[in-house]
Parts: structure tokens; C-alpha cells; sequence
């Protein structure tokens, strides 16, 4: 029994110091669960199976398994699944993105630890698919993503409605006194009309579109819903790539190259995506030693308009995305922004592959270059004494009057401050301030909860205000809309400048300059520095303190120093 051949069951042997008789048991265990030896002698696709019942959004997985399943043994090979862990972004406490990195270690170790050639890696709520992306990057194994799929929209009161824009909208009425209880527990029963993702372009659907751009998915694997025969189709297409990706040993690292992380950039903005995407973005091209160039973002930015439109930015939905033609028709619109050579997980080129696609058919979702909805990219990257390392606003999703504007800050120090007075009475503060809340970023949460987009204060709402300019060094979720300035690099809990910030200071905002600044005087800040007393987060035990001691800023992916390669330049914190 010869072990010389490293596929299929003869990888990655355990070591019983004899590696004839480790094939032996290997085959002897596998073979109680009914395997033949023709069906052992075959290359290997592992399948991740990220379903739990406190994930909704991945409630299609046992379909989606037997989809893929079925794909890899028409194309020749032997699928087996096995679990990792499952996040969801309502249900992992303090936030997905503090397990975010976990999931991608305990991922890239299933992948590394078990036999298989390639692996289908299934994902969709906000962070599974960037920590299986950085996994895959890590492991260096034939990969393909599968997206679960977007949920379907409901209906209200004769209303469509869909998490989770609508969710925050009608929320919004609700603490303004505009609906009542009873009214808000009826949207809430039609919000989620199915399992799957969220049904606007928020970070689950940015990061299905991101990914089909860099060529880690199928064509037009990026839109089908998640209840939808085309994403069982999807599935089955899914499995039957990542057995040919096996003999053309198409790991990640061939495909995620610089030129398509540009790519992905491009895309991030001409579909409005979320502000989270280029966090992960930046973590998983961290991952290759290739490092996001926020001046490039920027310049993109201004030549890069919005083309989608879908909710947050726009009106639509993600099944409307699909209907419209979705991934496919959208690269042919971008076509002359993109780099066309660029690999995918089919074996051709990016270029190739639009080719390839349905033609155009008249549709109202997917604009043209000639038409936007926003004549600039979704994101705007802002720097100033306030944000040396950069920070983010989903300017296509903000409040255009509010676009540049100066005002007096209203501080909370921390997550608990605002909880206890952002609804107070008595709180000072009017409509033309703002909202500053501190200690929020991968450290001082720590986790970087989604708060960015601080509510408004409950005795504004009253009022009608809408919106308000809000900083933060946290993050804020990709369905929610607002000018909010997010990714205050560096954050408050590392002695970052956000931390200086008083109540009654003045900041302006100047989106069109790319500026966010505090205007105080450099001698008082520094007098200011010289005085602040803080002590960096720590923690006693477990991964909370691995954690603490690990994690990287937000302008770096708020990755792991250690999980980046060797010799990767980080900043120190």
C-alpha cells in the first residue's frame, strides 16, 4: 500500500510512525461509515457546514450540502462535510467581528488538519465569509466560496419591507413616538420573510459581490436568493469547480493577486457597499502581504460611481439584484474600470468570463456608467489630526447637507456613557452637533461593535431630526444609512487623537476635501495628551486575551499580527 501519492487519503497522514499502517486505520474508520474503495480512490472535496440553529442566515445549508455534494460526484470526486464554527451577526456576543478571526484560525485549521484537495467553503451572515476568505488564503488549498443567499423580502401595511434597512427605519419611527407597539411588533413578524441574508446591499450581500469579483466564486454566484432554485444550481455549479480547480491547482493565492483586490475595490463602490467589506478587505489581502492603499481607494472613488440601486443607497432589493442580471450584468457595466486578465476559480479570465455572461436586457437596477445613481463611489476616505490613519464614510448613504459641516462635539466616552444618556432629557444637544463616541474600535470594545451610527438622541427624533454628523472608531452595519464617519484610525484605546475630544469642541466634516478635523489648537492637545490617563484594555485569560494582545487596527484588518506572513509591515500600537 503505497503512500507516495499525497491526495486524497494519503494527505496529511496522522503519525503512528508508520505511514502504510496510518493509511491503513485512516481507510479501516472511514470504511465504517460505508465508503467503497472506488469511492476512497477519489480526489477529496471537503464541504464546511456552518449551519446552527442560532444562524438563520445559513437555515438552507442541508440543501446546499446535498447540492454541492451532488456537483462534486458528477465531476468525479468524493465530498465530505464536516463543522466549523457559525456566527451570526444578532446572536455572537460581544460582536462577530471580536470572533471573526477566530472562526478564520479554527477554519484554516479544519482545512489543514483533515484530507481533502479542495474545500467548498459555505457562508453568508457578514463575518463567515471573510474569515473563511482569510482561511482559505492562509491554508493554501483549491477553494471556492459559496454564498447562502439573500432572505426575501415581506410586506407591511402594503409596504415591502426587508431587513435590515427596514429594520432600523421603522425603528427610527418607533423612538420618535411615530408608530406604536403595536404597530412595531407587526413589521417586526414581516421583516425576515425567509432564512438567508439580509436583502440589502449590507455587508453579507458586499461580501457575496466582492467575492465573485475576485474570482473565489462561481459566475452569478453572488445574487440568487437564499430559498431559490438558482442558488441550489449555484451549489451544484460550486461543487463541480472546486473538483476541476484540484487538477489545476487554482489555490487562492493565484487568484487573489493585487490587480484583484483592485477589482474588488471597484466593485465595493459601484455597488455602495458596506464600510465593513474593506475592514475585511484589508484583513484578507493582509493575509498575501498585500496591503489597501486608502489614497487608491480614494482616487477610485472619484472615478468609481454607484451603479446599484439597492437599499441603503438606493430602493431595491437583493432579489431585484438578481432579477436584473446581478454579478455578471454589473462587471459588464464596469467593464472598462476593471483588470479583465485577472484568474478565476473557473480557469478563466475575469474578461473571459463577462464575455461569457447573458446580454444586456433592459432593467432599471443595474445603472450604466453613463446614468448613476451617485455620480462617486459609495466610500469616501477621509485623514486629518483627528484621523492620521484614515477613516471611512458611506457617502452615498449620507445626507448630502450634512456633507460638509462643522458643529460642536458631543462626547461619549464609551458604550455604557451613551446607553445611559444618549435618551436622556436633560442631555445638551442640538441638531446642528456631533455625536462623538469613543472607545469603540477593535481594542476598546473591544470587537468594534457595530455603534457607529449612534441613534439619535430620543428628544431630536422627537423633534423630526433624521440625521446628525456621528464619529466614532467603530464600525456601523452595511444596511444602515446616515453621515456617519467610521474607522477613526488610530482608535481611542491605543492613544489615539479621537481620544482628546471634549464636549463643546468644534470638528469639521469636509467629505468633498477628504478632511475630518478637530479644530483645537496643537498646543492644547498636546497639553491634553500629556494629561489623558488611559489604560489599555487587557484581559486575564482565553481568547478574549489573545485577542487584546493580537489584534491590529481597523486601517489593517483588524486581523492578528501573527496570522499575517512573516516580515508583513504592521504599525505599531
Amino acid at each position: 500500500m503505497s503512500s507516495e501519492s499525497k491526495s486524497g487519503l494519503r494527505q496529511g497522514l496522522v503519525s503512528y510512525g508508520d505511514q502504510d499502517f496510518s493509511l491503513f486505520l485512516r481507510k479501516a474508520f472511514i470504511k465504517g461509515a460505508g465508503f467503497t474503495e472506488d469511492a476512497l480512490s477519489r480526489p477529496i472535496v471537503g464541504i464546511t457546514n456552518t449551519g446552527s440553529g442560532f444562524n438563520p442566515c445559513h437555515g438552507n445549508m442541508p440543501q446546499l450540502i446535498e447540492a454541492v455534494k451532488r456537483g462534486v460526484m458528477l465531476a468525479g470526486g468524493l465530498p465530505i462535510e464536516f463543522p466549523t464554527i457559525s456566527l451570526h451577526e444578532s446572536f455572537a456576543r460581544p460582536t462577530s467581528m471580536f470572533l471573526r478571526n477566530l472562526m478564520a484560525m479554527e477554519t484554516e485549521e479544519m482545512i489543514r488538519a483533515q484530507p481533502m484537495d479542495a474545500v467548498v467553503l459555505i457562508g453568508g451572515c457578514d463575518k463567515t465569509v471573510p474569515a473563511q476568505l482569510m482561511a482559505a488564503a492562509s491554508a493554501e488549498l483549491p477553494a471556492v466560496q459559496l454564498i447562502t443567499g439573500s432572505m426575501l423580502t415581506g410586506a407591511h401595511a402594503g409596504t415591502r419591507v426587508g431587513a435590515c434597512t427596514d429594520c432600523r427605519r421603522y425603528w427610527a419611527k418607533f423612538r420618535a413616538g411615530e408608530i406604536d407597539q403595536q404597530e412595531i411588533d407587526a413589521v417586526n413578524d414581516q421583516l425576515v420573510a425567509s432564512v438567508g441574508t439580509c436583502s440589502v446591499m449590507g455587508t453579507a450581500s458586499t461580501m457575496a459581490c466582492v467575492t465573485e469579483v475576485l474570482g473565489l466564486s462561481v459566475a452569478g454566484g453572488a445574487s440568487p436568493p437564499a430559498v431559490s432554485a438558482d442558488r441550489i444550481r449555484a451549489a451544484e455549479s460550486t461543487g463541480k469547480a472546486a473538483v476541476a480547480s484540484i487538477a489545476r491547482q487554482l489555490t487562492p493565492k493565484k487568484i487573489l493577486t493585487p490587480r484583484a483586490f483592485e477589482n474588488a475595490l471597484r466593485v465595493l463602490l459601484a455597488i455602495g457597499g458596506s464600510t465593513n467589506a474593506l475592514i475585511h478587505l484589508t484583513a484578507l489581502a493582509g493575509r498575501l502581504g498585500i496591503k489597501i492603499d486608502l489614497q487608491r481607494l480614494d482616487r477610485f472613488a472619484r472615478e468609481t460611481p454607484v451603479l446599484v440601486d439597492l437599499k441603503p443607497s438606493g430602493q431595491h432589493y437583493m432579489e431585484d439584484f438578481h432579477h436584473a442580471g446581478g454579478m455578471p450584468r454589473l462587471l459588464r457595466e464596469l467593464k472598462p474600470l476593471l483588470h479583465l486578465d485577472c484568474l478565476t476559480i473557473s480557469g478563466a479570465s475575469l474578461g473571459e468570463q463577462i464575455d461569457r455572461g447573458p446580454a444586456p436586457f433592459a432593467q432599471s437596477v443595474i445603472r450604466p456608467l453613463s446614468d448613476p445613481i451617485y455620480e462617486q463611489g459609495g466610500l469616501a476616505v477621509l485623514f486629518g489630526n483627528l484621523a492620521p490613519l484614515g477613516a471611512i464614510i458611506k457617502q452615498s448613504a449620507a445626507r448630502r447637507e450634512l456633507m460638509q459641516h462643522e458643529g460642536r462635539a458631543v462626547v461619549f466616552e464609551n458604550l455604557q456613557d451613551m446607553a445611559a444618556r444618549i435618551d436622556a432629557d436633560d442631555l445638551d444637544v442640538q441638531a446642528h452637533d456631533i455625536l462623538v463616541l469613543k472607545n469603540i474600535g477593535p481594542k476598546g470594545a473591544p470587537g468594534m461593535p457595530e455603534a457607529g451610527a449612534l441613534p439619535i438622541p430620543r428628544k431630536l427624533a422627537r423633534q423630526g431630526v433624521t440625521d446628525m454628523v456621528r464619529i466614532s472608531d467603530g464600525r456601523m452595519s452595511g444596511t444602515a444609512a446616515g453621515t456617519v464617519v467610521l474607522h477613526v484610525s488610530p482608535e481611542s484605546a491605543v492613544g489615539g487623537p479621537l481620544g482628546l475630544v471634549q464636549t463643546g469642541d468644534r470638528i469639521r466634516l469636509d467629505v468633498a476635501g477628504r478632511a475630518i478635523s478637530l479644530l483645537v489648537e496643537d498646543k492644547e492637545l498636546k497639553r491634553r495628551q500629556e494629561c489623558q490617563a488611559f489604560a489599555r484594555p487587557t484581559a486575564e485569560r482565553g481568547y478574549r486575551k489573545l485577542f487584546l494582545d493580537a489584534v491590529l487596527g481597523a486601517d489593517e484588518g483588524a486581523d492578528f499580527h501573527f496570522l499575517r506572513p512573516p516580515n508583513t509591515e504592521t504599525i505599531p500600537r
